[in-house]
C-alpha cells in the first residue's frame, strides 16, 4: 500500500460517507433555505449557550475568589 492510496482512501471516505448529509443539505438549499441552513443555526445556538455559560462561570469565580488586586498599582511597573 502506498501513501497515495492511503490518502485517497481517506478522501473517498469523507466525500462519500462522512459529508453525505451536508451534501444533501446543500442540494436542498434551492427549495428551502431554512432547512438547508439548519446545521448552521444549531451551531449558532450551541455556541451562544456555551458563551453565556462560560461568562456566568467567570463571573461566579470572580465573585467568590476576591483575592486578586485589581487596582492600577497591583504591579510595580504600573505605578
Amino acid at each position: 500500500m502506498t501513501w497515495t492510496g492511503f490518502f485517497e482512501g481517506i478522501q473517498s471516505f469523507f466525500e462519500g460517507v462522512a459529508f453525505a448529509p451536508f451534501n444533501a443539505l446543500r442540494e436542498l438549499e434551492a427549495s428551502n433555505w431554512w432547512i438547508a441552513n439548519s446545521m448552521s443555526w444549531i451551531f449558532v445556538v450551541i455556541c451562544s449557550l456555551a458563551i453565556v455559560y462560560w461568562i456566568g462561570q467567570l463571573k461566579k469565580y470572580d465573585a467568590t475568589e476576591g483575592s486578586d488586586d485589581k487596582s492600577i498599582t497591583a504591579h510595580k511597573y504600573l505605578g
